[in-house]
């Protein structure tokens, strides 16, 4: 199929506080997707107790996850053909009528069906914020920046339960979904005013075919994991699931090699920084996410400590995030090198998780703080500079579809991981119960089981956090380019390295 491209023009350029400007207004996008990932976390026993269906409350997260998973890609997709901005405008919408909906809830099922709305929309926020950078600044340039969407990540996942747990202690749950609404629209505004992108008209079709394989495969995979885990063990449903999912995922692979316009175009795996990039997101997304996950249920269950410290106990994990993503920004910016920061990255990350085996039930909190903040450490060295390595290695053409690659493949690795491991919680807190409560008596037997099972866990997570370290050095080390526009490696090779050499940005304002 033809496509049809505007003619060349010169690249626009953005100073300082132009792009502060426009990354105010990406960063409150994204804190709203970022911080729903955690914030309901605190409040679903009482939304459980007020709607009377204790036994769907997992379903009001496993939905959010769900859409914001799968639609990812077809974001990064679409904004390629249509312009960034726009399509990030309508995620923040459908976003933010999902919080309005889901805080008027009325039963559980209305919730779940509402919390789904509100992953559509989540979908493209946090990765269309990651592609606009990728537009905006240049790859030599975008170290500087990126501790600012660490800080975002980090902070809404340790913020999320903090905020949650306040709101639901003084006010009523339905405010952990209305809290949303000031940001968003505070968002649009400065999104509306200050974004101007150059975007090249495209006339192309899409691949309608190949986006209903990818979300009825991925999402009905996730269905299966997530029952899998919540039960930990395979039942029929699960694995019924599972494997319709996994049949037309691979439909959709097979799809996708013919397709016109591709959602996920497989060319790109012959990058390889795209592929390596990817691969690592997906496994560290699998540990990182058990990490916040577990912790909280911790401080509360064993420490007896409530929602909002909970969420204060989880400061130093932020705390290792910020220092070290600020200063790798800095440095990368500096130098133009950045594979040495994901290796280092990853080495302690593993080390953060070994030393998370070791938690007890009295463990010192400030031992526990150092542990975290090791791992907050590690995170902080990779997470965005493996984002910052794909964006440098794409074509312009193809940045929305490439970035969104990385949010999905470290969504789903979160997905799929945080039930593997929650799965491993839950198996070994049943078997160990009785030796404990017999030892320790009907009270205390029960925290000792629930460490244990934690502690398993997280030896489960090491040699998964080993695996990123030991592929971390096939990354392939490319020279961050001085322009906004991206290495041409999507189509199987680095082609020179000149910095003039660039495929042509656009005419045509993506929209005033």
């Amino acid at each position: 199929m033809t496509t049809d491209l505007a003619a060349p023009a010169e690249a626009r350029t953005y100073n300082h506080r132009q792009i502060l400007l426009i990354m105010s207004g990406l960063l409150l996008g994204m804190l709203l997707a970022a911080l729903d990932q955690t914030i309901v976390s605190t409040a679903l026993t009482t939304i459980s107790r007020d709607f009377h269906r204790p036994d769907l409350y997992s379903w009001v997260v496993t939905a959010y996850l769900l859409t914001s998973t799968v639609t990812t890609p077809l974001y990064g997709k679409i904004s390629d053909l249509y312009g960034r901005k726009r399509i990030f405008q309508l995620a923040i919408v459908i976003f933010l009528a999902g919080s309005v909906l889901s805080g008027l809830s009325q039963n559980m099922f209305q919730l779940i069906g509402f919390r789904a709305v509100q992953g559509l929309g989540a979908g493209g926020l946090m990765s269309l914020a990651m592609s606009i950078i990728g537009d905006v600044i240049p790859p030599r340039d975008r170290g500087r920046y990126q501790g600012y969407f660490g800080a975002v990540f980090g902070a809404s996942s340790v913020l999320g339960p903090l905020i949650g747990g306040f709101l639901v202690d003084q006010a009523s749950w339905r405010w952990v979904f209305y809290v949303n609404i000031p940001i968003g629209i505070v968002a649009l505004v400065v999104v509306n005013r200050v974004l101007q992108l150059d975007h090249n008209p495209r006339r192309a079709r899409i691949d309608w075919t190949g986006a209903v394989l990818l979300v009825a495969g991925v999402g009905l995979f996730l269905v299966g994991v997530q029952d899998a885990g919540q039960t930990a063990s395979f039942t029929t449903a699960s694995m019924v699931y599972g494997v319709v999912g996994l049949l037309l995922t691979v439909a959709f692979v097979f799809w996708e090699r013919r397709a016109a316009e591709p959602i996920l175009p497989l060319r790109l795996f012959s990058n390889k920084v795209f592929s390596v990039a990817n691969l690592m997101g997906f496994i560290t997304g699998a540990v990182m996410f058990g990490a916040i996950i577990f912790l909280p249920q911790y401080m509360q269950t064993v420490r007896h400590v409530s929602p909002t410290l909970s969420g204060l106990r989880l400061l130093p994990l932020l705390g290792g995030l910020l220092i070290t993503s600020i200063g790798s920004g800095q440095l990368i910016s500096r130098t133009g090198k950045y594979k040495a920061y994901v290796v280092v990255g990853t080495a302690i990350t593993t080390i953060g998780f070994v030393l998370l085996t070791r938690i007890s039930v009295d463990t010192n909190f400030w031992v526990v703080s150092g542990m975290i903040f090791v791992v907050g450490a590690g995170l902080g060295l990779f997470m965005q500079t493996l984002v910052l390595a794909v964006q440098n290695s794409v074509k312009p053409q193809d940045m929305g579809v490439g970035t969104s690659a990385v949010t999905f493949f470290r969504t789903l690795g979160g997905a799929i991981g945080s039930a593997v491991l929650g799965a491993v919680l839950i198996a070994q807190e049943k078997s160990s119960a009785p030796g404990y409560i017999h030892r320790y008596g009907p009270v205390q037997g029960p925290l000792h089981a629930f460490t244990h099972g934690m502690d398993q866990a997280y030896l489960y997570a090491v040699p998964v956090a080993a695996l990123a370290f030991v592929i971390s050095f096939a990354l392939r080390e490319i020279k961050l380019r001085s322009s906004a526009e991206a290495n041409p490696l999507g189509e199987g090779g680095p082609l020179p390295l000149a910095e003039s050499a660039a495929a042509a940005t656009t005419s045509g304002a993506d929209g005033a």
